[in-house]
């Protein structure tokens, strides 16, 4: 596989980015001989489980229907809807590899991640030059329906899966927005999305203007290449946008960061819970842009990565924050590997800022609130960058 198995993850749940997952698999500890780690085994009591599988094979109607791979995978799905935790999610060997495409930043889809807040399905972000982007879906908007199917206590997995399709097919969302009257259907064509790790140009003289959309694999290598071109400009100064960044691996953002940051200077705190020892990622890099003036952009479509270097550049460096409060993914997961080519991606830790502030669920404040407006999005108006151009022209 081209992506480590053991990287840290931490991308919002993509549910158009990444693949549906349709069922989990958890009787195995009997079945497989699987020890359990978490309690005594004479605790273990698998007699339920194996009493109503019987009953299934015995007296289900539709014997035909019972596929014993599907039900081994359900029952692991279960066990892991049980954690109410929507970034923990079984992946089968296909959905493995989807899943490792998908994190190169080219696979099939509208072009928006969703998530699950307060209980409610939405999306994230919708991707520059994308399906999702065109057919005018933004940060928030709350999903009421996929299809004809009502989208109240669906898991993230079974709505990615119902997103999901090939490319030049219909779906339909009902959407409701803040400040629409009532709800409305939108009608998106799947397409092949290829993403870009960034852009930037030079804009105002001396000011670069920088765009990371995604913390991928490839956006390190592409993030030097970028850095090399800055370098050789008049640029200044920076403007960085990680607005309707939803994130990606850890270890990127870490590698980024240290170009702005001193070495040795904490990125993020990992807390991985009551009684264990806290894991501080630091800086490594080589500082080229330490003494660039700077600001930061985001917006409620900014998560996990990229809330990670905007609080890690607002922490220790004083870099000021413009925008929206970001999305507020604070968890941290682990991609492990499983028998069969299956794999797991589970939520290990929760991050904290260097200072200490745990950004789960209720993100991070701007420095300098500027909210867009219907009128902005419609006119193409961009008032939170005019504001981060003004602000910059004075440091």
């Amino acid at each position: 596989m081209a992506v480590s198995i053991k990287k840290k993850i931490i991308f919002v749940v993509l549910g158009v980015l990444l693949i549906g997952i349709s069922f989990g698999t958890g009787f195995l500890f009997g079945e497989l001989q699987v020890t359990c780690q978490i309690c005594p085994p004479e605790e273990i009591d698998f007699s339920l489980f194996w009493e109503v599988w019987n009953i299934l094979e015995e007296k289900f109607y539709e014997p035909q229907n019972l596929d014993i791979q599907k039900m081994i995978e359900g029952a692991i799905s279960g066990m892991i809807k049980s954690l109410e935790d929507p970034y923990t999610i079984f992946f089968n060997p296909e959905e493995t590899e989807e899943f490792i495409e998908e994190a190169k930043g080219i696979f099939e889809g509208i072009g928006a991640e969703i998530g699950i807040k307060k209980s409610q399905l939405l999306i994230i972000a919708p991707l520059e030059g994308t399906p999702a982007e065109r057919a005018g879906l933004r940060s928030g908007d709350k999903i009421l329906k996929i299809d004809d199917t009502i989208t109240a206590d669906l898991t993230i997995e079974k709505a990615v899966s119902l997103i999901r399709g090939p490319k030049g097919t219909e779906v339909i969302l009902t959407i409701f927005r803040e400040g629409w009257g009532e709800s409305r259907e939108i009608k998106i064509i799947r397409s092949v999305i290829k993403i870009p790790s960034l852009k930037w140009e030079l804009t105002e003289q001396d000011i670069a203007y920088l765009k990371i959309y995604q913390f991928f694999e490839k956006t390190d290598s592409d993030f030097k290449k970028m850095a090399i071109e800055i370098l050789a400009s008049p640029s200044k100064k920076i403007i960085l946008d990680l607005r309707n960044n939803p994130g990606g691996y850890l270890e990127v953002a870490q590698e980024i960061s240290g170009w702005f940051l001193k070495r040795g200077d904490i990125v993020v705190i990992e807390d991985f819970g009551p009684g264990k020892e806290k894991k501080e990622y630091k800086a490594h890099g080589n500082e080229k842009f330490l003494d660039y003036p700077m600001v930061i952009l985001i917006n409620q479509g900014s998560a996990s990565a990229s809330e990670i270097l905007a609080g890690a550049l607002r922490d220790d460096r004083q870099i000021l924050i413009i925008g929206e409060t970001s999305f507020g993914k604070g968890s941290i997961q682990e991609l492990d590997e499983l028998r069969g080519g299956s794999s797991l991606k589970i939520t290990i830790a929760k991050w904290l800022t260097p200072k200490g502030e745990l950004i789960t669920d209720k993100g991070l404040e701007p420095d300098i609130k500027v909210e867009m407006t219907e009128e902005d999005y419609e006119e193409d108006r961009d008032p939170q960058l005019d504001k981060a151009i003004e602000v910059i022209k004075n440091l």
